[in-house]
């Protein structure tokens, strides 16, 4: 594949910034050409190095680009400025991202500051990292630690790539020490601050300890660490990218400035904009800068990370984001820019996940199955010292063997790697309680591809095969919800039935187009609030296999409802086996990928979809219970044996997995995975339990006051969503799911509404709108609102309210175009809290006043159970429906009249329309939608006036039945009226809701 640039200098010129590739020190130039970005987004190449000018007085290196994020009229690149290299496959080293700057491109001045401010937040990181090496210095002799990992093998060092093994990879790179007593005490207490018994250690906390609580490993916590000091992240944000949250972001870097500052908006901001989102643009490129450098992001120049070892490219000629797969590429909306400029050697591909690898050696004891596992935390020196121990029990050997003249390597010893991708879907992305379960297009929430990977650390496949074992996680594919605002929140469902069905068949059918068979393992519990959701789960699933199967040919969907609970109850997990016990012949069938000389010799032939509600913790327990029976039959095959159930040494699969689900569990629901300390240990302890206890308070703050913001933004970034996103949120201090396109909903609920409440085959549908009207009648303003249908024919207009849940007509009234009195329309000011709700412009509505009939029915409601599934119609029965009547029973008194109040939806969602979209036109405004509405009404009120007055002139026509000469001959007309003026909603507005959205606000936002 056409090669990427891995380092480049950012400078910013009058006309732009000057991305030049920069090639690693004692290497012949970069073949590859500059770019230039000007200050309005554009992206181009530039034909002559320009690194010398004066024009460039100071210059920022990085490792390559994430993408151009476009904010109102405001640029600003995204660079990678730190990461920490955590694996290699085949070879290719992997990169984890661990900070970012964001660089305005307005001015030149602006760009500069930028460029500055990432330079000193780059130096004041290297001294940090000194400074820890000097305190580990000092430390007592006594207290030994094991080496760390430095964060990546840099192309310009000049130390041959051979000189240390990594103990925990098995790759080559340098190695540097990082440890202080500073680091134990405040860095890590802020980690694990509920256990305290060794804050105050010189040794800091020991692997055994770790290990005994069930945390990561210390190698990790090394790696971690260094994080710690690289945060640039103000303090008030939470959530899962948030500083509070531990597992989530590290301790913050008190002198490092903002990205930008709120005094430092870009000054191009020019054209049309709105106001709300440029005043939330500081915390819009806080939060970006957060998302991108919270550890959760991998790179490779030359792996493509999206795709299984079994299906790598290794000889295309194509760029690396051409063979990307979209489904896991998180930066290409905001590559879009390179991507049509063509500048392929600057568009490098993110996933977002995890990338574990850990190395380990199985040293045969005899001729049979037994073997010994030596622990990847230990050194290459131990791991040969331990071997040679263990074939010379008789010999004296000194822990001060001569590094000089190692001993020989065991003969009867094998080195393995283990390596662990994770891939989270770009569909239906997004945190805990704001993407639960499916949208129209068959996508999950939380659908994570994981990837468990065997080799050597050569990866020499003519002398060791490779094996893939790949499994998913997905949330239940039906369209339901659940609020974040209770511990033990109720599942709400939507739908009809078949809506529900198409959904879960699409879901499976695109499942099993690209994994083969698939079985499901559901681990919600049966009873409880999250028994609903469960049964129709499997009755879904029974339903798709009546139906055809997942491709409608008889391929049936494998299903089986583990109630994980109630099975492990009294925290016994071990009772999982019994699962792997019903698995087991699906694992063996499907089996798994097998490499051998460069070639797939067996391909896996099916996936295992386990899920739960959020699909973190009971999830992450029974996905590693299934990698490590894949990996125990992997080495079986090779006459190695292995029991990573029982076998202490064999905690490093236990961390790895962890590790896995703790980092999929903070992108999710931002904090680490609950029941981890079992996943790592094997053990339930009651300090687990309590941890738990603890993240769980962290994820209810988190659902309830951070991850609206958060999610607006991730929707963003993907191109889910416009800018008017940011403004929603202002406004409600929340965001919607967008899980179905609103405007099929709309429409289908017109057509629905139609069918159900147009008796008279004589009446034809004229035109069918959806506006927002108060909860109640003869009401101008309501504590809620929501969405009705109006619907007008040849002769009434009928009032429909829906039950958007279930798809059903929940109430109607027909109205008599006769008895029409007036329509006026004007300014509908409901809020006053928020900028975008006190926009007369935007907020446009309108009220038919109509006399009401005194002896017929007004309003007829479906008095049948909502989710019984019987008819939609309501029906005149008795037994069937009730009808409202008017209090007014005596037909003697007149008649005062009543009134509906509409008001004008948005012309258009913050989610764009797809690009294959027929109509592409630019929607009318609200104005425009609310004075097409009246003229149209009135034009057929006035027709059928004027048809009256014509039926009843005719001779021969009853006196007394004709209405009053008012009634019948005065025409309609279109009054401008404010509804509620600005004036009169900010009288209504109490300074207890005021008070009570100023403090939301300061909290949310």
């Amino acid at each position: 594949m056409p090669g990427l640039v891995r380092k480049l200098l950012i400078f910013a010129a009058v006309d732009g910034l000057i991305l030049q590739p920069a090639p690693p020190r004692n290497h012949p130039p970069s073949t590859q050409q500059a770019i230039k970005i000007d200050y309005k987004g554009n992206v181009g190449p530039l034909l002559k190095d320009r690194r010398q000018e004066d024009t460039a007085p100071v210059s920022l290196e990085v490792h390559g680009i994430i993408g151009l994020l476009k904010v109102a009229t405001s640029f600003f690149l995204i660079s990678i400025c730190g990461r920490e290299q955590v694996a290699q496959i085949h070879g290719k080293p992997i990169y984890k991202i661990t900070d970012v700057a964001l660089i305005p491109l307005s001015s030149q001045t602006d760009a500069d500051k930028a460029i500055v401010s990432a330079r000193e937040h780059i130096q004041r990181h290297k001294k940090a990292q000194d400074l820890g090496e000097e305190d580990e210095e000092s430390e007592s002799e006594s207290e030994e630690e094991a080496p760390s990992v430095t964060d990546s093998l840099e192309e310009d060092s000049t130390a041959p790539p051979s000189e240390v093994k990594d103990p925990l990879t098995g790759q080559r790179g340098r190695v540097e020490r990082r440890s202080s007593v500073a680091e134990d005490v405040i860095q890590r207490k802020g980690l694990y601050g509920r256990f305290t018994d060794k804050w105050f250690s010189k040794k800091g906390w020991k692997a055994e300890s770790r290990r005994s609580q069930g945390l990561t490993s210390e190698g990790d916590l090394r790696k971690n660490a260094l994080k710690n000091v690289e945060s640039t992240v103000p303090k008030e944000e939470e959530g899962p990218l948030s500083p509070s949250n531990p597992d989530a972001f590290p301790v913050q870097d008190q002198d490092a400035p903002e990205a930008v500052s709120p005094e430092e908006i870009p000054k191009a901001l020019e054209g049309p904009t709105d106001t709300t989102t440029v005043a939330l643009l500081p915390k819009i490129l806080r939060t970006t800068k957060m998302y991108f450098a919270s550890g959760n992001f991998f790179f490779s120049y030359d792996y493509d990370l999206s795709r299984g070892i079994g299906q790598q490219q290794s000889n295309s000629s194509l760029a690396l984001f051409k063979q990307f797969d979209p489904l896991f590429f998180w930066n290409q909306h905001i590559m879009s820019p390179f991507i049509d400029a063509g500048q392929h050697s600057f568009i490098l591909p993110v996933i977002q996940g995890f990338v574990g690898q850990r190395s380990f050696s199985i040293k045969v004891v005899d001729s049979g199955s037994n073997s010994v596992v030596i622990d990847p935390a230990s050194t290459p020196s131990d791991i040969q010292l331990q071997s040679l121990r263990e074939n010379n029990s008789d010999t004296d050997v000194s822990s001060d063997t001569n590094t000089e003249t190692p001993p020989p390597e065991p003969s009867n010893g094998k080195d393995f790697l283990l390596t662990l991708v994770s891939r989270r879907s770009t569909k239906r992305a997004g945190l805990r309680y704001l993407r639960r379960g499916v949208d129209e297009e068959g996508n999950a929430a939380n659908s994570v591809e994981t990837e468990q990977i065997l080799s050597s650390p050569t990866w020499n496949t003519s002398q060791d095969k490779i094996f893939s074992f790949t499994q998913f996680r997905g949330s239940i594919p039906l369209f339901f919800s659940q609020s974040p605002y209770s511990l033990k929140p109720q599942v709400s469902t939507w739908g009809s039935s078949d809506t529900n069905a198409q959904a879960f068949k699409r879901h499976f059918a695109d499942l099993s187009s690209r994994y083969g068979a698939i079985y499901c393992v559901s681990l919600v519990d049966k009873h409880g609030t999250e028994a609903k959701i469960g049964e129709l789960f499997e009755r879904h699933a029974k339903m798709l296999n009546e139906r055809g199967g997942m491709d409608g040919k008889g391929k049936e969907l494998g299903f089986e409802w583990f109630d994980f609970h109630y099975v492990c109850r009294g925290m016994r997990f071990e009772n999982v086996s019994k699962l792997m016990e019903t698995l087991g012949p699906f694992l063996k069938a499907t089996s798994w990928t097998e490499i051998s000389d460069d070639q797939s010799v067996q391909k896996q032939s099916g996936v295992l979809r386990t899920n739960c509600m959020d699909c973190l913790d009971r999830t992450n327990v029974v996905q590693s219970a299934c990698a490590r029976t894949a990996l125990e039959a992997q080495l079986s095959a090779g006459s190695f044996s292995i029991d990573l159930q029982h076998d202490p040494s064999t905690s490093w699969f236990n961390t790895l997995w962890a590790d896995n689900g703790d980092a999929i569990s903070r992108q999710y629901a931002g904090t680490a995975a609950l029941k981890g300390d079992f996943t790592r240990t094997r053990k339930r302890q009651i300090t687990g339990a309590l941890t738990d206890f603890g993240l769980t308070l962290t994820r209810y703050y988190n659902n309830i006051v951070n991850d609206y913001f958060a999610q607006a933004v991730i929707d963003y970034l993907l191109g889910r969503a416009t800018d008017t996103i940011f403004a929603e949120f202002e406004a409600d201090m929340k965001n919607s799911d967008y899980f179905i396109d609103l405007r099929k909903v709309r429409q289908a609920a017109i057509e629905r509404s139609a069918g159900i409440v147009i008796e008279d085959k004589d009446e034809d549908l004229i035109a069918g709108w959806t506006l927002s009207v108060p909860t109640s009648a003869d009401r101008l303003k309501t504590a809620t609102f929501e969405e009705a249908v109006l619907l007008l024919t040849e002769k009434a207009l009928y009032f429909c309210r829906l039950d958007w849940g279930t798809e059903k007509v929940r109430e109607f009234e027909r109205i008599q175009l006769e008895n029409l009195e007036s329509v006026f329309r004007g300014a509908y000011i409901t809020s006053t809290l928020a900028q975008r709700h006190m926009d007369e412009q935007k907020n446009i509505g309108f009220v038919l006043r109509y006399r009401a009939e005194p002896s017929g029915e007004l309003v007829r409601r479906n008095t049948r159970s909502l989710d019984s599934g019987i008819l939609d119609a309501p029906s005149t029965g008795p037994d069937k429906s009730k009808s409202s009547k008017s209090n007014n029973s005596n037909n003697n008194k007149p008649n005062p009249g009543r009134f509906l109040a509409f008001k004008a939806l948005p012309p258009r969602s913050s989610i764009p329309p797809p690009s294959d979209a027929a109509d592409s036109s630019t929607p009318e405004t609200e104005a425009e939608v609310v004075k097409s509405i009246c003229d149209e009404i009135v034009r057929v009120a006035n027709k059928t006036k004027k048809a009256d007055r014509v039926k009843w002139s005719l001779p021969g026509t009853d006196r007394e039945e004709r209405p009053g000469e008012d009634a019948q001959d005065k025409e309609l007309a279109v009054e401008e009226k404010d509804i509620i003026s600005l004036a009169d909603a900010k009288k209504s507005t109490g300074y207890l809701e005021q008070l009570g959205y100023s403090l939301k606000k300061l909290v949310w936002a």
